[in-house]
């Protein structure tokens, strides 16, 4: 059973870092594309970036580069998100994903979605 356990939210003041963990289990870590996706109330779920063995780190939002970073660590099958700037558009429910092989912006791609961590920004 596939399972994603996201981790590291909270509460932070612009200009500030936060580093989210994604625990993955249940599927071959080296074979999958992970992904961090952040909803906003009355808003669609947005992928924001994607790492895999395959393609390295792919970004599908401008807002976030140079400021985010993506990187996974395969003997702990976690992967983490270095958000570093933080500005008040940030505020969101961050999500991670995982799928076969390849990153995708579309969640619909992905074969499970993990539980959400809150990241608030305050101006």
């Amino acid at each position: 059973d596939v399972q994603l356990q996201a981790s590291g939210g909270g509460l932070v003041q612009a200009g500030g870092s936060l580093r989210l963990s994604c625990a993955v289990s249940g599927l071959d870590f080296d074979d999958s594309a992970i992904g961090w996706f952040r909803q906003v109330p009355e808003k669609e779920l947005e992928g924001v970036l994607c790492i895999s063995r395959i393609e390295g780190s792919r970004y599908y939002s401008d807002s976030v580069k140079g400021r985010f970073i993506i990187s996974s660590d395969s003997a702990k099958k976690t992967v983490y998100l270095q958000m570093n700037d933080l500005k008040p558009e940030d505020t969101a429910v961050w999500f991670c994903a995982a799928k076969i092989k390849y990153c995708s912006s579309f969640v619909h791609g992905y074969m499970r979605l993990g539980q959400g961590t809150l990241v608030t920004v305050s101006s």
